[in-house]
Parts: structure tokens; sequence; C-alpha cells
């Protein structure tokens, strides 16, 4: 076998840059659960503020745009989550909020794909979250070009209705205290992948349905739904 692996070894998943030939590689997906007041309610939780909740997706549940997944397996109850994606070029542990935006490389839009119907079972969030296909991410913008997102529409429509609709600058932990309070738990490090958490809004898909996600002044994220894994 070439390379020295006795099986063939996984591609390196990354993601396109916009304005750039060279790709962002992947290394790690964080997500934040429940980091939109009118979302804790609409799920049935308290808006406190409560430390956040991680967890995280396997790097090759990544969808580039314009992609069709599958409809998720053992489930009814397919959901959308859209949120604002920020990656890393550098990382660390214990980094201070007040250094966190510098290890930021920039910022994209994002789907946290989700068995609502294994979530709510009482069952580990990683078989309602972190299965096949439930990554999708548009290209990124780097922060060069965008600046540090901190506020601005976050929407997604299926086709063409609106079903999330939002403003970033509503996230009950912002983009700072999020990295700052990751970093406790895990040596964050460039190719990092940090879903910041969903607005109210989620709901069911099926077969043939066309999510688009926007964010202001970011590049949007197009992907369909097709038929269920064979």
């Amino acid at each position: 076998m070439a390379n020295g692996y006795v099986v063939e070894a996984p591609q390196q998943v990354s993601l396109p840059v916009v304005g750039k030939a060279e790709r962002f590689p992947v290394r790690r997906i964080y997500c934040v659960g429940r980091n939109y007041v009118a979302h804790v309610r609409e799920m049935g939780g308290n808006e406190d503020r409560d430390p956040p909740i991680f967890f995280q997706k396997p790097t090759d549940a990544i969808v580039q745009d314009g992609a069709t997944i599958h409809y998720a397996t053992m489930t009814k109850d397919f959901h959308h989550e859209m949120e604002l994606a920020v990656v890393l070029k550098s990382g660390g542990y214990n980094i201070p909020e007040s250094e966190a935006l510098d290890h930021v490389y920039g910022y994209g839009v994002g789907f946290d794909m989700t068995r609502r119907d294994i979530q709510g079972s009482g069952r580990p969030w990683e078989i309602a979250k972190s299965f096949d296909q439930s990554c999708p991410c548009g290209p990124i913008t780097p922060v060069e070009k965008v600046g540090h997102v901190s506020s601005g529409n976050i929407k997604l429509t299926v086709n063409g209705e609106a079903r999330q609709d939002s403003d970033i600058s509503l996230l009950i932990w912002k983009v700072p205290e999020i990295i700052a309070n990751l970093s406790t738990y895990f040596e964050l490090h460039a190719g990092d992948v940090i879903l910041t958490g969903t607005p109210h809004g989620v709901g069911p898909v099926g077969p043939g349905d066309e999510l688009v996600g926007t964010i202001a002044g970011l590049e949007p994220l197009t992907i369909r739904i097709g038929s269920a894994a064979a």
C-alpha cells in the first residue's frame, strides 16, 4: 500500500477560501448547543446564561456547498440548524477572551443537521448530531475581507420560504467567549472549525428540499436533500 499504510489513508477534508486558490484544512469540528435565547425557548429549555454546551462532529461529516445529501438514516424527524462557522488559524489551551479573536482565520456558513427524534430520546447526542453528511459548510471568508463577524442577519430558507431569520448579535455566548471557554477543555489548533449555535426556527426537511443559508457579508451555503441512503 502506498505511503506506508496498510489500507488507503483518508483524504484531508478542506473548505474553499474566498479569493484564494488554497483551501482551509479541517482538523476538528466543535459545536455549541443552545446559544440563542429564542432557540433555547423553542426547545423547552431555560435561557439563563449557563456554561456553553459543547459537542463534536467528525471531520468527514463536512459537505461542500452545492451538494445533495441523503435523508439521514434512523430518523423520521430530520432537522436543519443554521449556524455561523468560525475557523481558526492558531490555538492553544486557556486562551484569554481578550486574545481569542487573534486566533480566527475567517468565517463561513454551516448547517448542524440533526436527528431530532433521537436527540430527544435521552440517548447520547453523538448519534443525533455526528452522523454522515451532518455538517454542510460553505466557503470561508478570511478576516481581512470581512472583519470579525459580531452582528448581521443570519437566515435559512427551505424552498424559498424563510425558516430561520435572526441576527448574530443575539448569540448568548459571543465568539471570543466561546473560544476562550472551549480552550479550557481542549487544546485548539489551526484547522479547527467551531459552529456557534443556531437561532430559533429549526424544523424538519425532506427529500427534494433545497436549503439556502446566508449570513451578512459571507458566501451563502446551498444544499439539497435527497433520498435516504441505501
